[in-house]
């Protein structure tokens, strides 16, 4: 029996490496922003990257939009914390590229690549102030639903920035975004299904044999 649970411990180890993950870019650029305590959201962000594919100069491939919940610590000019509650983030494709995407078939632009929200508290930072010009980043975790139908989990860090006069009148802009959707790689996860699999069945033969 001990041999048994050795092997099967072993498989374990061998197969667990196995189940890769792949990340999903995405870069947004441009687009405003209005903010205040109740919280930050998106106007007309501009898709710039989806994993292989990037937008041509003047171009975009859709579009990412955002929101956050309220402030629940510090302030918009110094940095603190917002809550997720009530949040989202969408980013949505539009052209012949997304709609002909594996697992998006039958397609209709405008089309949903990934619909979430942030899933913990999102951190707004400040990292540079020169006279009345004001930069910040606004970083979290996301989780949602890809267009095939699959789960995921991601990192955003979004840099804002903004004159004295514009964000004391809550507006600002997007410098960039970059966000990396984790996604499991189906190929893989079945190689870790048949491990699992094969060590079920050592476990039953030994049973039998019992």
């Amino acid at each position: 029996m001990r041999r048994v649970v050795g092997l099967a411990c072993l498989a374990l180890v061998l197969t667990l490496p196995m189940a890769a993950w792949a990340d999903v870019i995405v870069v947004n650029q441009a687009g405003s922003v209005t903010a205040s305590n109740a919280g930050i959201s998106t106007i007309g962000s501009e898709l710039k990257t989806w994993d292989s594919f990037n937008a041509t100069p003047n171009h975009s491939l859709g579009t990412v939009s955002f929101s956050t919940g309220g402030l629940i610590s510090g302030s918009l000019w110094t940095g603190g914390t917002f809550s997720s509650v009530g949040s989202m983030f969408d980013v949505y494709g539009v052209g012949l590229w997304a709609k002909n995407l594996t697992g998006c078939m039958p397609c209709v632009n405008p089309i949903a690549l990934f619909t979430g929200s942030f899933t913990g508290p999102i951190t707004w930072t400040v990292i540079s102030h020169v006279k009345n010009n004001w930069e910040w980043t606004l970083s979290g975790a996301i989780a949602g639903m890809l267009y095939d139908g699959r789960s995921v989990t991601g990192m955003t860090t979004q840099t804002i920035y903004s004159s004295t006069a514009g964000w004391t009148a809550g507006i600002g802009h997007i410098h960039m975004g970059n966000t990396n959707i984790t996604v499991p790689e189906p190929g893989t996860l079945g190689l870790l299904g048949t491990g699992l699999v094969g060590i079920a069945g050592m476990f039953r033969r030994k049973l039998v044999k019992s």
